[in-house]
């Protein structure tokens, strides 16, 4: 294939497969939180966060890992900046130590973090500020969760991406299309890509395990085994909810994340994996399932963009039917058929934030992938002209996005509200 494209597809996967501990917006918030902390170069005596609506909605229940249980954008900003590592970017509170744990726990709801929905700027936006007398300093982060845009000194901007504005600066997703993607599957030197699916197969794995092994949240993935079986649709549904189970509620084993979601990482892999499995496929088959799962994934969400009111595990589910079609032999049409019959199926789940509940609707968007699957092998298809879907499987991928995108975007702000306890428009008529 063209060696540009190759190129592309290997540095998009090596840039978005990255671990991440926890929640991806309380994780960033804490990261942003260290940073600020560390250019200050003192124990900040009070912090600000200002975070975008959709930031706000992604942290207001999930547990921030590490924290003995405490949730929210003050526990995060508080236990990066007091107890964070802002090296380990994502990871940045992988070794908080428990005095920093026992102090944020004191300093909630003092007053000593101010959090500010921000308004009129990127869906995924951070920006927290530390002060230490009359020392300030800032950090800002714009569109991916660890792009760092301004650092500000005392009022003086110190640093400064102006790539800032740019989704995903270096790799350039416009380039993403189902057939280089299959063609890339099929050609790539695995060396290129193996120490990134090693890590997601290893880390998601382990995070499942967790999940199905003990008791988190609403113990999706245990209930789904519990209740039907456990053949390979069911563990398929299962391993993916049960990693999400254990991450929204504080897990402290990292995942590695696709399109800057945990969940969207897992609903990618695990259901892919266990396929591979009951299909005793080798290892190199697998990895390049993966490759199918991850870029399909990231090509539909590279339309919608990184946060919204549009569920990611649709697009991670669509990547994850795309693989298992790819996995039983399947060529262009037939995994181009299954990610339209995914589409037409469940893609209008809508997001309510980061929560217990996103294990279930990994569940659901998994085993609408699955369905999708069996219906393309047996070449039954939803037509062109039905709501959203186009012959064309591109086009019906940008139609969901469009939707997603643009179509979603009052919705997603009626979300907000009711999240906020704010009274939604439609009341006021």
């Amino acid at each position: 294939m063209d060696q540009r494209i190759y190129d592309n597809y290997v540095q998009i996967l090596h840039s978005e497969l990255v671990p991440a501990l926890g929640c991806t917006e309380p994780i960033a918030i804490a990261y942003a939180a260290a940073k600020a902390a560390e250019v200050l170069g003192a124990r900040p005596e009070h912090l600000t966060a200002h975070c975008s609506g959709n930031v706000i909605k992604n942290v207001q229940g999930v547990v921030v890992p590490n924290s003995g249980g405490l949730k929210g954008i003050e526990a995060a900003a508080i236990l990066g900046a007091l107890g964070g590592d802002a090296g380990r970017e994502l990871e940045a509170l992988q070794d908080v130590r428990p005095e920093a744990v026992a102090e944020t726990s004191k300093l909630l709801g003092t007053g000593y973090c101010t959090c500010k929905l921000a308004e009129g700027v990127a869906n995924l936006y951070i920006l927290v500020q530390a002060e230490c007398g009359a020392q300030k300093a800032a950090v800002e982060i714009v569109n991916r969760h660890t792009h760092i845009s301004r650092i500000w000194k005392n009022d003086g901007i110190i640093f400064q991406d102006e790539s800032f504005r740019a989704a995903s600066p270096g790799a350039d997703k416009d380039l993403l299309n189902l057939r280089d993607i299959l063609s890339f599957a099929d050609e790539v030197d695995l060396a290129d890509v193996r120490a990134v699916l090693d890590d997601q197969i290893a880390m998601n794995m382990a995070i499942s395990r967790e999940g199905l092994d003990h008791s988190y949240g609403a113990c999706v993935g245990q209930t789904l085994l519990s209740a039907y079986g456990d053949d390979v649709k069911v563990r398929a549904c299962a391993m993916a909810a049960a990693g999400s189970d254990a991450r929204m509620s504080g897990c402290p084993l990292p995942v590695v994340i696709n399109s800057g979601s945990g969940n969207q990482g897992m609903a990618a892999s695990l259901p892919v994996i266990e396929y591979a499995k009951e299909l005793k496929v080798d290892g190199d088959k697998l990895y390049r399932a993966l490759v199918v799962s991850n870029l399909v994934a990231l090509h539909q969400k590279r339309y919608i963009g990184s946060l919204s009111a549009y569920c990611g595990a649709v697009c991670a589910a669509c990547g994850s039917g795309a693989a298992i079609t790819y996995l039983y032999g399947g060529d262009y049409e037939q995994i181009s058929k299954t990610i339209i019959n995914t589409i037409a199926n469940v893609g209008g789940i809508v997001c309510d934030g980061a929560k217990p509940s996103c294990a279930a609707k990994i569940a659901s968007a998994v085993d609408a992938a699955i369905l999708a699957h069996h219906m393309s092998a047996h070449e039954k298809f939803f037509k062109s002209g039905e709501g959203l879907v186009q012959e064309d499987v591109e086009k019906t991928i940008e139609n969901l996005g469009y939707v997603g995108r643009v179509g979603m975007k009052s919705t997603d702000e009626e979300i907000l509200k009711i999240m906020l306890g704010e009274e939604p428009d439609g009341e006021k008529e």
